[in-house]
């Protein structure tokens, strides 16, 4: 099993790279489209659809009104997609959440503006607009994947391969892709690797759940969710009632996956300030 994660500025062909990748090696393909229907379908994502029932862009999603709980059941999603089996994941913050994994190989798919710019005029577009829409979709990316990941997307330190398609074709990119994918340096998953995927899309799962709570009633939450076991969660932290931490307990038995709960959250009553 083997993951490719590919990300790509605007006008590259990133896209047709990625899929052409898949197609070849017959991985499953995740576009942004797909992540967030197959997210809905999972019950992961509640964001609503945006008119013509796709989903809102990921910097609209990002920068809502419950940024963190998206985020964490993106991420719930992505680690549930990789254990599926080989697969091909385009965007989405995937290169930085499948970091650690030696059987994946990231991708940057990357070109000079003005072989951007010729791409875009090749599809139709006035140089004007191209270069509008070019500066808008790299202002974005860079944003949204430094808020949600702490990282620089176009930092080339952050992925395995750089594809400059200024002299390169899309099929002489495929090619180099599958090369390296097939090379002894990217391994396939051990079954280590399958396990910690499950125990990470089990622990984003709950912290969004505890997340969400705590939006919901208006509050900052202090408490902690791991995965000690498969299907086993253990919460800690501080909470002021029994309620709270019963109710926190209740939260997690509607979480998908989660089999048996260890709370070991403390309930400590706010001390009183001298008037």
């Amino acid at each position: 099993m083997k993951w490719i994660t590919v990300s790509r500025k605007m006008g590259t062909h990133g896209s047709d790279i990625a899929k052409g990748v898949a197609s070849e090696l017959g991985y499953r393909f995740y576009d942004t489209e797909a992540i967030s229907q197959i997210a809905q379908e999972l019950g992961v994502l509640e964001n609503p659809p945006a008119e013509g029932g796709n989903a809102p862009p990921l910097f609209q999603q990002i920068f809502s009104q419950r940024p963190a709980v998206y985020l964490e059941r993106l991420a719930s999603t992505l680690y549930e997609l990789a254990r599926q089996g080989d697969a091909v994941f385009l965007g989405r913050g995937s290169h930085v959440l499948l970091r650690d994994f030696p059987c994946a190989l990231h991708v940057w798919v990357t070109a000079s503006l003005e072989t951007r710019i010729c791409t875009l005029l090749n599809q139709g577009w006035t140089r004007e607009t191209a270069a509008r829409a070019i500066k808008r979709s790299d202002d974005e990316r860079s944003a949204v994947v430094k808020f949600a990941f702490g990282v620089d997307w176009q930092d080339p330190a952050r992925y395995d391969l750089v594809l400059n398609m200024d002299k390169l074709s899309v099929p002489v990119a495929i090619s180099t892709v599958l090369h390296m994918v097939r090379s002894p340096a990217i391994s396939d998953a051990s079954e280590e690797a399958v396990l910690s995927l499950g125990r990470l899309a089990l622990a984003r799962r709950a912290e969004a759940a505890l997340l969400e709570a705590a939006v919901n009633q208006g509050c900052p939450t202090s408490l902690s969710v791991s995965v000690v076991a498969p299907g086993r969660v253990r919460l800690t932290g501080d909470v002021e009632t029994t309620e709270r931490r019963a109710g926190a307990e209740a939260i997690m038995k509607m979480v998908k996956g989660v089999d048996s709960i260890e709370n070991a959250i403390r309930v400590v009553a706010r001390r009183r300030t001298a008037a």
